[in-house]
């Protein structure tokens, strides 16, 4: 019998998010999907990439604006750098999905109406008020729906 070794440390807290991204898997041109390997980025490495890369935060910014702190955030950029690169470089297919994270809009009640949005079709529905969206499903595909415009409560997990 084999003993898994626990893992020592504190959990991992939630990352704040901005959006979920808008698309999720991205593959090198004329390779057959089943011939490639695949490199996973959570959102939060994503999240980190945005900020300092596309955003041009200094990290002390991103951090605060991610909810961790500036160490952290410095790992997880790290990360996402070297997937994203290992994607590149080795020709392999590179998919988003996952990791602890939150919305921003999590926290900020509202009453305006909204949309719930289909993960996989894009299909579009009207928010009911006071129903996550993320417990219902797409009438079209049955695939999860998530809050048009970002703003979701729900925990990722990327080893789901």
């Amino acid at each position: 019998m084999v003993l898994k070794a626990r893992k020592v440390g504190r959990p991992t807290q939630c990352r704040s998010v901005h959006d979920l991204p808008k698309v999720t898997c991205f593959k090198p041109e004329g390779v057959p999907r089943q011939e490639l390997k695949s490199v996973l980025l959570t959102v939060d490495e994503l999240e980190a990439i945005r900020l300092a890369d596309m955003e041009g935060l200094h990290q002390a910014v991103a951090a605060l604006k991610m909810n961790v702190s500036r160490p952290t955030f410095g790992r997880i950029l790290e990360a996402g750098h070297k997937k994203v690169a290992e994607a590149l470089v080795d020709g392999k297919q590179l998919c988003i999905r996952g990791g602890v994270i939150r919305s921003l809009c999590d926290s900020i009640p509202s009453n305006i109406p909204g949309t719930c949005v289909c993960i996989e079709c894009g299909v579009e529905v009207p928010h009911n008020q006071g129903d996550p969206c993320n417990e219902a499903f797409c009438p079209q595909c049955g695939a999860s729906l998530r809050r048009k415009d970002g703003c979701f409560s729900e925990l990722q997990n990327p080893n789901e």
